[in-house]
């Protein structure tokens, strides 16, 4: 079955795990499995691209210069639950020294991000947002902010329940996780 252009879910002949998600070849696309489902997406636009790599680049030089963990790149996939396997993919994403797995993990890690960043496209759609923003959460990340180009805005989901929306002149403030990291909004949508 086709849904648009953006987002396709490939017949679901049987489910797959996440380790035949890693052997699978699908070249120019961006890959998650939910659920056992592989869920293929176009790749990214110009927009999209250049607003994650900004908030990556900052985020990745915070999280370096205070020596707190590592800062994953878009699509680096993380097994967020098993049997059906769902492995889900970030623009970008943050693991806290003390959650890394072994540096000799191959495949997707089976670990939740402490911070994840989901930067929209235009044609995303709002269901399937929250509910990839659920999955990070049940899995255990702390913190999610989803970053909307097109309307300078960005939200921010909370382990606890807590939603709170941002304009362009606020801040994406680290809170608990990134202790001390703050970066202004609009400075990654100009």
């Amino acid at each position: 079955m086709w849904m648009p252009s953006y987002t396709r879910r490939m017949p679901p002949a049987a489910t797959l795990s996440a380790e035949e998600l890693h052997q699978l070849y699908l070249p120019n696309t961006r890959s998650e499995l939910v659920r056992g489902e592989l869920v293929v997406r176009e790749p990214a636009g110009y927009r999209h691209g250049d607003v994650a790599m900004q908030l990556g680049i900052i985020i990745a030089s915070f999280v370096k210069d205070h020596s707190l963990g590592k800062t994953f790149a878009a699509e680096t996939g993380f097994t967020l639950r098993r049997d059906p396997d769902t492995v889900r993919a970030a623009d970008v994403a943050f693991l806290s020294t003390a959650r890394l797995p072994d540096s000799g993990t191959s495949g997707f890690a089976e670990v939740a991000p402490d911070l994840v960043v989901e930067v929209l496209s235009p044609d995303d759609r709002g269901g399937d947002v929250l509910a990839k923003v659920g999955d990070w959460l049940i899995a255990g990340t702390r913190l999610v902010w989803v970053i909307n180009p097109v309307h300078n805005t960005a939200q921010v989901y909370r382990a606890d329940g807590s939603v709170t929306l941002l304009g362009p002149r606020d801040a994406l403030d680290g809170e608990g996780v990134l202790q001390g990291f703050s970066c202004a909004l609009q400075s990654v949508l100009m």
